[in-house]
C-alpha cells in the first residue's frame, strides 16, 4: 500500500517518519528540507498534491487550518484532480467540522473517500508514535485505514461520521486549554503565597487534580521551558474553530472564551510562537511573580 503525506511541519514530519518505520511506501510533497530528509529515509517525492494522489492509495494531510486543507484537496493541482475512485483522503489536520463535511462531499462526487482524523499529543507524542487520533467517517473506510493511523498513534477511535473527528478534537482542545489555565492559576497562587510550586505539583498530581495535561506542562513551566510542542498560535486557531462551531450550534462556552482572550493577550505580547504552557505567563504578569522550581 502506498501512502501520500502532505504537510511536513512540527507534527507532520515525525508522523511521516513513523509511517516509513511501519513499512509503508511513502510519497511526500517536494517542498522543503523536511521532504529531502524523508527521501533520504526511504520516501519518494512528487511535485504536486495531484501527482501524489496519482501515485498512492491513501493521501494524508496534516496542514495548519481549513483554507490550506481546501486548497490542497480541492484547488488547482489538488488531490481531487489526481485521485482515483476508491482513493482515501485522511485529513489529520485540526479544522472546522463543517469544512471537513464540505470537502468530503466534493470528494464523494468523484468516488473519493475521506476520513477527518485530527490528532492530540503534540510534538513529543508525534515523535514517539503515540498520538491519540479522533476519527470521523464511514466505518468500512475506518476499518480499511486504521492500521495506517496506528503507525502514528497509541489510540485511534472512530467517533462518528464525517466531521465527528474534528468535533471531538474541539472538545479535546477545550479541555486542554482550560486545564493549562487552571494549572497556571494554581502554580502562580502557590508561588505568590510562598509555597514551592514544584512541591505543590508533586503533592497533587496523584490526586483528583492530576491529569495528563498537568504532568506534561507543569515540569516544563517549572523549568521555564517554553519551546513549542504546541504553539499558542495554533491553540488560538483551534479555539477560533471551537467558538465558531459553538455559535453555529448554539452552545455558550464562557470558560473557553476567557482562555481564548488570555492567549490572544500573549500573542499581542509577541509570545504566539511559544508553547501553550506559556499561558502561565499571563497570570505571572498579573500577580507579579514567576513560577520556578
Amino acid at each position: 500500500m502506498k501512502i501520500g503525506f502532505i504537510g511536513l511541519g512540527i507534527m507532520g514530519k515525525p508522523m511521516s517518519e513513523n509511517v516509513i518505520k511501519a513499512g509503508y511506501e511513502l510519497v511526500v510533497l517536494e517542498t522543503n528540507k523536511a521532504a529531502a530528509e524523508l527521501v533520504a529515509a526511504g520516501a519518494t517525492a512528487a511535485a504536486t498534491p495531484k501527482r501524489i494522489a496519482e501515485l498512492t492509495d491513501i493521501v494524508i494531510t496534516m496542514l495548519p487550518n481549513s483554507p490550506q486543507v481546501k486548497e490542497v484537496v480541492l484547488g488547482p493541482d489538488g488531490i481531487i484532480e489526481g485521485a482515483r475512485p476508491g482513493t482515501v483522503v485522511i485529513d489529520m489536520s485540526s479544522i472546522a467540522p463543517l469544512t471537513s463535511q464540505e470537502i468530503a462531499a466534493a470528494l464523494a462526487e468523484k468516488g473519493i473517500e475521506m476520513l477527518d482524523a485530527p490528532v492530540s499529543g503534540g510534538e513529543p507524542k508525534a515523535i514517539e508514535g503515540t498520538l491519540s487520533v479522533m476519527v470521523g467517517g464511514k466505518q468500512e473506510i475506518f476499518d480499511r485505514c486504521v492500521d495506517v493511523m496506528k503507525a502514528m498513534a497509541a489510540s485511534v477511535v472512530r467517533t462518528g461520521e464525517i466531521g465527528a473527528g474534528n468535533v471531538t478534537k474541539l472538545a479535546n482542545q477545550i479541555i486542554v486549554a482550560i486545564n493549562i489555565a487552571a494549572m497556571s492559576e494554581a502554580l502562580v497562587l502557590a508561588s505568590k503565597a510562598g509555597v514551592q510550586p514544584e512541591l505543590v505539583y508533586q503533592a497533587i498530581r496523584e490526586g483528583l487534580a492530576g491529569s495528563t495535561v498537568l504532568d506534561a506542562k507543569a515540569p516544563l513551566v517549572l523549568e521555564r521551558k517554553f519551546d513549542p510542542g504546541f504553539r499558542i498560535d495554533l491553540h488560538i486557531k483551534d479555539l477560533s474553530n471551537v467558538l465558531e462551531t459553538s455559535h453555529e450550534v448554539g452552545v455558550p462556552l464562557p470558560l473557553t472564551a476567557s482562555v481564548m482572550e488570555m492567549m490572544q493577550a500573549l500573542k499581542v505580547e509577541g509570545l504566539g510562537d511559544r508553547d501553550h504552557g506559556s499561558l502561565v505567563q499571563y497570570y505571572e504578569k498579573l500577580a507579579k511573580v514567576e513560577v520556578r522550581k
